[in-house]
């Protein structure tokens, strides 16, 4: 029981990547086991009363039996005592045969559910692996590039490559520069070695109004994420139905709007990087 506590604590801190769905999923999984351990106990403790009982009837049959070969006058009650006893003793054994049989089932449940764990922190270890492994391969591809222009990390078990706005495009506009059409390059290259990373491209601005060109924050964002995915799935023969692209506005800032320097941070776009994660999310079903 304990390794199970184990397991189930090392599901809750691990930073992968759990929906709230995922989460949900495996506490009702380790609830069950707490429950199914519990029932066990407490059949084992009716098994052992119940063999207790069943000595104890037999031992009680033996009296009655003998009393009847010795008392010939009391043979007709000692018979129906005997009967009774009898009796008492087939329906102890039935309930220690179902006992025994429940006792089985919870048995084979709780190991069933233990193997479902061990598979479950198996995945999980695998996606740790390929998610760190991405954002190892995302970092070496864009290692020229100075460390105030992007930056690669994990978060919530995916990786985040976030391009700042100077990278990528000129202020107010969503037309990518040559720079930047070469880091894109880059990730794409990444990209393409694995087919089944899914890929969301995110763009950010800050808080002040634009005045020219498209009418709102929203529409620059979205703009400049759309920019990117078509260099992408163009240029760089990445498949479009793995990409999706969007825009924030200012509504999920970085740092403060109110420095330049918090604005700086803010006017960014994210490229999202899941891995496949259907048979992890199969085995929580």
């Amino acid at each position: 029981m304990k390794y199970i506590q184990y397991l189930v604590l090392s599901l809750f801190i691990s930073p992968v990547f759990f929906s709230c769905v995922a989460k949900k999923k495996f506490l009702e999984a380790t609830n069950t086991i707490m429950s199914l351990r519990q029932d066990s106990t407490r059949l084992e403790h009716e098994l052992g009363n119940t063999r207790n009982s069943l000595k104890e009837t037999q031992e009680r049959v033996a009296e009655l039996q003998k009393k009847v070969e010795d008392l010939g006058s009391a043979k007709s009650l000692r018979e129906q005592e005997l009967n009774q006893a009898q009796m008492q003793l087939s329906s102890t054994r039935e309930k220690l045969s179902s006992t025994e049989q429940q006792l089985s089932s919870t048995t084979l449940t709780v190991e069933q559910q233990q193997k479902r764990l061990e598979d479950l922190q198996r995945l999980i270890d695998q996606q740790r692996s390929v998610v760190e492994n991405l954002r190892k391969s995302i970092d070496n591809a864009l290692g020229q590039y100075r460390a105030e222009d992007l930056d690669v990390f994990v978060k919530n078990g995916k990786v985040y490559v976030s391009l700042q706005e100077k990278l990528l495009f000129k202020s107010g506009s969503a037309v990518v520069g040559k720079e930047g059409q070469e880091a894109l390059g880059k990730i794409a290259d990444v990209l393409n070695t694995d087919p089944k990373i899914q890929i969301v491209v995110e763009g950010h601005t800050d808080s002040i109004p634009i005045r020219r060109t498209f009418e709102d924050n929203w529409a620059l964002s979205t703009a400049r994420a759309v920019s990117i995915v078509r260099i992408l799935t163009n240029d760089y023969k990445v498949d479009p139905a793995r990409v999706i692209a969007s825009g924030h506005s200012y509504f999920d800032p970085k740092d403060t709007n109110a420095t330049a320097e918090g604005r700086a941070l803010n006017r960014r776009t994210e490229i999202i990087l899941s891995p496949n994660l259907d048979e992890l999310y199969r085995l929580m079903q």
